[in-house]
């Protein structure tokens, strides 16, 4: 266990839309603020800075902190998307531990409308770029069918066995005034919603919004403490299936770290792009005994608090924010602040990060273990 701790976490308000001439470092300076507020701190108490954002660009890190007028011992960028926010989390309870800096802010967020999504999708990387776009290929939609297909072939499942995973995320994000989607959902709905890139639909796939969230890490003090971190990148080096993430080799050294196991985590929040990838990493890390899909839907899914936000299927999806979502809301959840949500009793998270979608899916996997104060 760590001695550094993470004293707050808030979200900027998502949006659908944001105001015209409202960029990237409007959102991202709404967070820090929140995030000051949250600990009850003051601008001068911060002396490092991380974030992760897509649309921040040509500006960076550097620039913000200047923008923001901060003076500081330590910065991080990080690019790698639902990854980003669990490893800025590693190098900033590091970077205090070590005396590089006393108080990090961490900052994730996004603001996009039609075009510059686009040119995300388009431009990711020169994967994507040089081979993909030229099809066009239809952005990660398109990819997470084929992989989502190849799981329902491979499990035996049906669109309605992810539904589950959606309509339940859907009933915590009716519990969650920060979630953009929050009226109820029934099956039949899920089932009959336009199609996106078969079999995905339209509630498989993630809202994109804008919006931003932010944690603060502290050397010391009252706060949620780091048990375990693990990561894999680049388990598979783009040569297997999609069907498994770097978590399923890196959890047994994430469970021996923490000193506990998959059944004794009291709240969950896995990066949920996809209900496939729900799925996937909550097996990896071992919440899916045998791989049986089916079975755990049936039995445990729904009595589970997992994805207690919303998620990003139901809260929305914020660009980069999504690496931090979940970890904001374990925290909220494990410092009791999570209103008409809060799990009763929570004393043990486990957090995923799951980024960075080269040609064929994501190579990025980490994970955290986090203790309440």
């Amino acid at each position: 266990m760590t001695g550094a701790v993470i004293t707050a976490a808030v979200e900027a308000p998502y949006r659908r839309h944001v105001g015209e001439g409202t960029g990237t470092e409007a959102v991202l300076a709404e967070a820090f603020l929140l995030a000051l507020e949250a600990a009850g701190l003051v601008r001068d108490d911060v002396d490092g800075l991380a974030v992760s954002s897509f649309t921040l660009a040509p500006d960076h890190v550097a620039d913000l902190a200047w923008r923001l007028g901060l003076e500081l011992r330590w910065i991080m960028e990080d690019t790698n998307g639902g990854a980003s926010g669990l490893n800025m989390l590693q190098h900033a309870i590091r970077a205090v531990e070590a005396g590089d800096a006393d108080t990090i802010v961490v900052l994730s967020g996004d603001t996009f409308n039609r075009m510059s999504f686009r040119d995300l999708v388009d431009n990711y990387n020169r994967a994507t770029r040089d081979h993909l776009a030229p099809i066009p290929h239809g952005g990660p939609n398109a990819l997470f069918a084929h992989l989502t297909q190849r799981h329902m072939e491979r499990y035996g499942l049906e669109r309605a066995d992810y539904g589950q995973v959606v309509l339940a995320q859907r009933g915590w994000a009716a519990l969650n005034p920060g979630a953009v989607y929050r009226e109820p959902l029934t099956l039949q709905e899920y089932l009959e919603a336009p199609a996106v890139a078969a079999p995905l639909h339209r509630y498989d796939c993630a809202p994109v919004v804008s919006g931003a969230d932010a944690i603060v890490v502290r050397a010391s003090g009252p706060g949620v403490r780091l048990r375990a971190f693990q990561a894999l990148h680049n388990a598979d080096g783009q040569e297997g299936d999609g069907l498994v993430t770097g978590l399923a080799r890196a959890s047994d050294a994430l469970w021996a770290t923490a000193g506990a196991g998959p059944g004794d985590v009291d709240v969950i929040s896995v990066y949920d792009d996809y209900p496939a990838m729900v799925l996937i990493q909550l097996a990896d890390v071992g919440l899916v005994p045998d791989s049986d899909f089916s079975g755990f839907l049936r039995k445990d899914y729904g009595r589970r608090p997992i994805n207690t936000s919303g998620g990003q299927l139901s809260a929305g999806q914020a660009g980069a924010a999504g690496g931090l979502h979940g970890l904001v809301e374990v925290t909220i959840q494990l410092l009791g602040r999570a209103g008409a949500r809060q799990v009763e009793g929570a004393r043990l998270g486990l957090v995923t990060g799951y980024g960075m979608v080269l040609y064929r899916y994501g190579t990025c996997a980490n994970a955290v273990v986090l203790e309440a104060p």
